[in-house]
């Protein structure tokens, strides 16, 4: 081949070359990090999970961070760690599930610097006027329909009586305050007692340890005084496991947890061990069912079919993806819904907390264990 022919291939061999790496760079847009901020396993084991699930699946895309266990007394660390991810500008998206105290101003502090960064929250803990304001998207269950449906559930599980743990802390919570109204008109409606005990808050000197055994001791003393059939609800979620063996132990009727999940408080109560059925959750309700008949409580427990908290975190972190990619709008509740109901696997009931605002509210159907 002659030099001039020689010279024309070398140009068309770069060519090629530069074309190739124009195209790569085309399909391949930079990959970017969505941040998951959750309480630890002693908090709220559900949500830790979730973030489990999604590092498996995305890998170094997902940050995980925890806020601290004692995080009413530590809100500057709950905030320091939702800040922190925002320091890292590959961060296109912030998950944050329970949106503890401190959130407000942790999303107030990121808007500062950061006004390109999406925030997507579950279970807001404050004000969810202020919430739906500040956060690009928001999940909760729909705690005031819940206020009529838990209570409808406990009579049709045979309850005469219904029984509401709670502190003043949570009862500051509009949301939570307003079911409790809601529970108790519900009672009066079908002919039931209303029975409203306050227990020690987790978050107060005596911590978890004492709020646990408070549920163990107290349980007993209420089926006592007021019989078998009587439905226990708490709105705390590290009450959830006591309150199932005090359940079980007394014959008492269990019929929804706070955050309504087949993995919340059961598996602990019941001693079953659930980390090798990867998220199966017909294994995981069958192996509970499976105990609560053993022991006796067949139809007199029951649950959502779907861990509420963790179906939440990982449509937060699918929307987050699609969001930032400009596949899907966060204003689009079909869109929306139709992204969880992919990741639950089963139907959900969705409205807006307010016209106007991505705030959504979900609420699933119950299953009950060995009923007929």
């Amino acid at each position: 081949m002659s030099k001039h022919g020689l010279k024309v291939l070398s140009v068309l061999v770069l060519l090629v070359l530069l074309l190739g790496l124009g195209g790569c760079g085309e399909k391949t847009p930079k990959e970017f990090k969505i941040g998951v901020v959750t309480g630890t396993v002693s908090q709220g084991e559900d949500e830790y999970r979730a973030a489990e699930r999604v590092k498996a699946k995305y890998g170094d895309r997902i940050i995980h961070v925890t806020y601290p266990d004692n995080f009413m007394q530590e809100q500057e660390t709950t905030i320091a760690q939702i800040t922190g991810l925002a320091a890292d500008k590959s961060v296109k998206a912030i998950v944050i599930c329970q949106a503890v105290p401190g959130t407000a101003a942790a999303i107030d502090k990121i808007r500062q610097t950061r006004k390109d960064v999406l925030i997507l929250v579950g279970v807001p803990h404050e004000d969810p006027k202020i919430i739906a304001e500040k956060a690009d998207l928001a999940f909760e269950t729909d705690n005031l329909e819940r206020g009529r449906t838990i209570v409808r559930l406990a009579k049709e599980m045979g309850a005469k009586k219904f029984l509401h743990y709670s502190f003043p802390r949570h009862m500051s919570m509009e949301l939570l305050a307003k079911r409790r109204d809601i529970m108790k008109e519900e009672c009066e409606r079908l002919g039931m007692e209303f029975i409203f005990v306050t227990a020690p808050d987790p978050m107060g000197p005596e911590g978890i340890p004492g709020a646990q055994k408070f549920i163990l001791e107290d349980v007993p003393r209420q089926v006592a005084a007021h019989g078998k059939d009587i439905a226990v609800f708490s709105t705390n979620c590290a009450m959830q496991e006591p309150l199932i063996k005090a359940c079980l132990e007394t014959g008492a009727i269990f019929p929804e947890q706070c955050c309504p999940s087949p993995t919340h408080g059961y598996p602990g109560a019941l001693e079953i061990d659930v980390s090798g059925m990867a998220g199966d959750m017909k294994a995981i309700l069958a192996a509970i069912e499976e105990k609560i008949v053993a022991k006796g409580g067949a139809g007199r427990f029951a649950t959502w079919p779907v861990p509420i908290n963790m179906v939440f975190i990982e449509t937060a972190v699918e929307l987050a993806f699609k969001a930032v990619e400009g596949k899907v709008k966060l204003s689009d509740m079909e869109a929306v819904k139709a992204t969880m109901k992919e990741v639950a696997g089963v139907d959900i009931q969705m409205k807006r907390y307010e016209e106007g605002k991505n705030m959504y509210l979900v609420v699933s159907g119950s299953y009950i264990f060995g009923k007929k």
